[in-house]
Formats: structure tokens, C-alpha cells, sequence
């Protein structure tokens, strides 16, 4: 049987805080041949050490707060997860005749053996178990909850046309008790496509805040919701910090202000409820420098996705900003459960194996006049061809770039105008955005980093600029209209090239 990542002494108490993600192995067929030396992994790296970790993140906006991570000493204290085998959850009427019945006959099943796998393709596959895998059973959602159509139609969500419901899993951790898997990298990096195909690493669009906010008030009372306020979001180190009201506001304010953040956007550790990140897509992130709309990790090496994953699954509960800790008190480090280097090692190759589902945009005799537009316009000098980036951060509104940042960091020092908060007035803010990229985007959505627009066509729409505007994605609890602000590139196109350039981007 698994055990609990943290004991809950009450409920929802660590919802997003837990250290630690699932892995599945699968059985490898016995090899005729040798295997060549390419068909072999290096060895798995001891990703958590002390000297990394102090240079694996930019300096916070506020340069006076130094984040300090948990020691390597500290975070190898922590017992490594077992991992159980899980099962997939079935829309109403998709379910196989008998399964849940059947489920309540499975034993629990020990899943990942890291001395199992022999090849890189051993370690992919038992990643893309990791990534499916879930963190937390129970906390959001019912068995009972998902066999009912009504809660499918209360918060919209996707059903893939094999009748999955591909954002949780069914965990056994003991026979004849069928709980619901939670917080997965699948629940947020899955998409389900209009026709029911999907797309695994993608922007997903789970809507997880909606679902998130119907347990308030049952299964997560108010002084709950303040305590996660502040391990979630707090940062008292800034002046005027948005979050602090969290710890005065009331479940209807807290649920309307959950609700009012649509698919594709989520509040993730260390961000805002106020102002929160778009889902990133994690398709192509091998070739990406930075992690985080505000550029917050470097990523030089597969270590430091390993480290990424620790931290953003958990790990980060364990920081400290000068003598601020989210935590809030010393932890039982023996209480808590972390991943394995080797769970880290198998999830990162897996990341990096993710190739772009087939594009169904063609290279039309529009798309390649938006093409000569793209060029023409200067696009590519941010969105630098063939990624579509050129890896480099951009400040915002509000941020002076200090000298040796230009020494250490890929910087532009010119800002496109974007709303600033995100990067400003959380713990992730780095005083930049990254320039992302635009491969993909025919699949993705919504748009900016905080998601306020829902397709392409809108974002070069110029009315966005207007306060007047009523966003299309994320807009705020109790916002009717507000300006979609920045990156006014394009947007004095007429309409004929508007088009053109939105047909050729579609086609990357």
C-alpha cells in the first residue's frame, strides 16, 4: 500500500503541497539481441544538490528576498514513494460492463522497479506513467461524483471519445476500496480536442479551480481555505501584497474567485488566485531555457527539469524567502514522501520524448502569404524560427533590468507592455516573462500568460486594448471589462493579413 505523502490532521489541509508522483513500470520482453550503447540511458543523476540548487532560479523581482530550497541532507531524509498500478475513469454510460465491480477485485499492485528498465525506451514509458499518475485520492471528487452525469454537465467537463475522463485515475491501495486518483501532471497537461482525441503534455483543459471551489465550505472549510491562502499564495515581502486579504475572505468570495478562472488557467503553487498563470504547454520543452511564464527556472540540463518537477509537486513547501517559510512550521520530514531520482529521471525523459500531434492546417496559399507577413512584420526576431522563440526574457512594465543581469541572463531589454502582476506580486515573480513559443498553438488556448483571451483571432483583435473589453478567457471575480494590455504587434493589420499571418501560425 502506498503511504500518504502527509498524514491530514484536517481536511484539504495539503492539496497541492504533496511530495510526490506515481510511476508505473511496464514488464520489458525479453531482448534476442544486445542493445545498442544509444538504446541506453546515462545513469540516473543525483539531481538534489546544494550548489544547483542555489543558481537554478533567477533572483526574485524584490532582489533583497534570497529563496532558499531544502537542503540535500533535508530532502534525502524523506522516504522515496512505492508506486501502485491505477486505472482509468470511465464517463457515465462509457464504463465496461462490470468494471467498477472488477475494480473492487484488484489487489494492489507494486508498479515501478526502476532496476526493470534497461533502455531509454524502458524509462519513457514508465514516465508517461508518471505524468498519468496521481498525487492525491478523494480530496476533490467522489467515485460516486464521477459516475454522475450531473457533475460532468455542473463544471463542463471533457470526455474523450474512447469514454475516458483522462484527468484522474482509480487507485487500489486496498482491495475492495475504489478511491479517486487527484493532481497528476496529466490533470493539468492533458487536452481533450473537439473530437475527442487527445493530446497528452499539452495545455490542458481540465477546469480544475471550478471543480476545486465545490468542495468549499464541506470537504474544505473557511480556516482552511485561510491556511492555503497563505501556503499557497502569500508573500509578505511585498508591498501591499494582494494575497494578504485571503486570510479575511469568506467561502463565497473564496468560490467566486476559483470559479471565475476558466480551463486552460490554474492556481498553482507559489502563484496567484488573482492573477493566474495560463497551463503551459509542455510539448517541445526540451528545447526551452527558461521554465515559467516569468522565466523563473533555468533549464540548462535534464537535472534541472528533474529539480523543477521535485519542486513545483511539492518540494517548494520546504522553501524559504528570508524568513518567510509557506509551511509555516519545521516539518517531520519523515512524514512526507518525495520521488525517487529515479520516478524524476523516467518523467523528465518522457517530457522530452513528447513529439506535436499531427497539424490538420495546411500550408495554404494563405498561410504563405502570412508567412511573408510574419517575416515582414519583425516577428521573428522574438519568435525566432525554427522553435519559434529566441529563449529570451523580456521585463515588464514596472521592472528596471539591473547590469549584471544582461552578464548572466538572456534578456531583451525591451518590454511589450503585458499585465505585470504575475511577475510582480507573487513568489514566482522574476521582474520578466519569457517569450514563448508559437509552435502549436492551433492547439492551444487560452492566450497570454494569465489566459484573457481565448483564440488567436482575439488576441489581434485591437479592441482588447480598450477598457471597455470583455475578455474572452480569463477576465477576474466581479470584472465585466477590463483591457487586455501589450504586445500590440499585429494588431494594426487590416483584415485580409490579420488573417493570413493567424492561418500561418496555425500551421506551426
Amino acid at each position: 500500500m502506498i503511504k500518504r505523502a502527509v498524514k491530514y490532521s484536517t481536511l484539504g489541509l495539503f492539496l497541492f503541497l504533496s511530495l510526490f508522483v506515481l510511476v508505473n513500470s511496464q514488464q520489458r520482453p525479453r531482448q534476442q539481441k544486445k542493445k545498442a550503447a544509444s538504446d541506453v540511458p546515462p545513469p540516473v543523476p543525483k539531481m538534489w544538490d546544494d550548489k544547483s540548487l542555489a543558481i537554478l532560479e533567477l533572483p526574485l523581482a524584490d532582489s533583497k528576498v534570497k529563496l532558499v530550497h531544502a537542503s540535500a541532507e533535508d530532502y534525502y531524509r524523506i522516504p522515496a514513494r512505492t508506486i501502485l498500478k491505477t486505472y482509468p475513469v470511465y464517463a457515465p454510460g462509457k464504463e465496461p460492463p462490470g468494471y467498477m465491480e472488477w475494480l473492487k477485485q484488484q489487489e494492489p499492485q507494486v508498479a515501478f522497479d526502476a532496476s526493470q528498465l534497461k533502455t531509454t525506451a524502458d524509462w519513457v514509458k514508465a514516465g508517461e506513467v508518471v505524468f498519468d499518475a496521481p498525487l492525491t485520492r478523494n480530496q476533490l471528487t467522489t467515485p460516486e461524483e464521477l459516475r454522475d452525469p450531473a457533475w460532468y454537465e455542473k463544471h463542463a467537463v471533457p470526455v474523450a471519445k474512447d469514454g475516458t475522463m483522462p484527468f484522474y485515475r482509480y487507485v487500489i491501495r486496498e482491495k475492495g476500496q475504489v478511491q479517486v486518483g487527484e493532481f497528476s501532471c496529466a490533470m493539468c497537461h492533458t487536452r481533450v480536442m473537439p473530437d475527442g482525441s487527445l493530446i497528452k503534455g499539452a495545455q490542458g483543459n481540465f477546469p480544475f479551480d471550478r471543480v476545486f471551489s465545490s468542495a468549499f465550505g464541506t470537504r474544505i472549510p473557511q480556516q482552511i481555505l485561510h491556511l492555503l491562502g497563505r501556503q499557497l499564495f502569500s508573500a509578505p515581502w511585498i508591498e501591499a501584497d494582494p494575497h494578504a486579504k485571503l486570510t479575511q475572505m469568506s467561502v463565497e468570495e473564496f468560490a467566486n474567485t476559483y470559479k471565475a478562472i476558466p480551463p486552460g488557467v490554474i492556481t498553482r503553487f507559489g502563484s496567484s488566485v488573482f492573477y493566474p498563470p495560463q497551463v503551459p504547454d509542455l510539448i517541445g520543452v526540451k528545447d526551452r531555457r527558461y521554465l515559467d511564464h516569468t522565466g523563473f527556472v533555468r533549464h540548462q540540463s535534464i537535472e534541472d527539469l528533474m529539480r523543477y518537477m521535485a519542486l513545483v509537486q511539492g518540494a517548494d513547501l520546504l522553501d524559504h524567502f528570508n524568513d518567510f517559510s509557506p509551511l509555516g512550521r519545521p516539518p517531520d520530514y519523515a512524514k512526507l514522501a518525495r520521488y525517487s531520482d529515479e520516478q524524476l529521471y523516467a518523467a523528465a525523459l518522457y517530457l522530452y520524448s513528447l513529439k506535436p500531434p499531427p497539424n490538420p492546417n495546411k500550408f495554404t496559399a494563405e498561410a504563405a502569404r502570412g508567412k511573408r507577413i510574419f517575416r515582414e512584420e519583425g516577428c521573428a526576431t522574438c519568435h525566432t524560427p525554427p522553435l519559434y522563440t529566441n529563449n529570451k526574457l523580456t521585463p515588464v512594465e514596472g521592472f528596471t533590468v539591473p547590469p549584471e543581469h544582461l552578464k548572466k541572463f538572456d534578456i531583451m531589454t525591451r518590454s511589450v507592455g503585458t499585465d505585470p502582476n504575475l511577475s510582480l506580486k507573487t513568489r514566482r515573480g522574476t521582474g520578466y516573462y519569457k517569450v514563448p513559443s508559437l509552435k502549436g498553438v492551433w492547439y492551444r488556448g487560452p492566450f497570454e500568460h494569465n489566459g484573457s483571451v481565448a483564440t488567436l483571432e482575439d488576441w489581434f483583435d485591437p479592441r482588447r486594448l480598450s477598457d471597455t473589453y470583455v475578455p474572452t478567457g480569463f477576465v477576474g471575480a466581479g470584472v465585466k471589462t477590463r483591457a487586455v494590455k501589450g504586445h500590440p504587434f499585429g494588431l494594426d493589420l487590416d483584415e485580409r493579413d490579420r488573417k493570413a499571418l493567424i492561418a500561418f501560425l496555425k500551421t506551426l
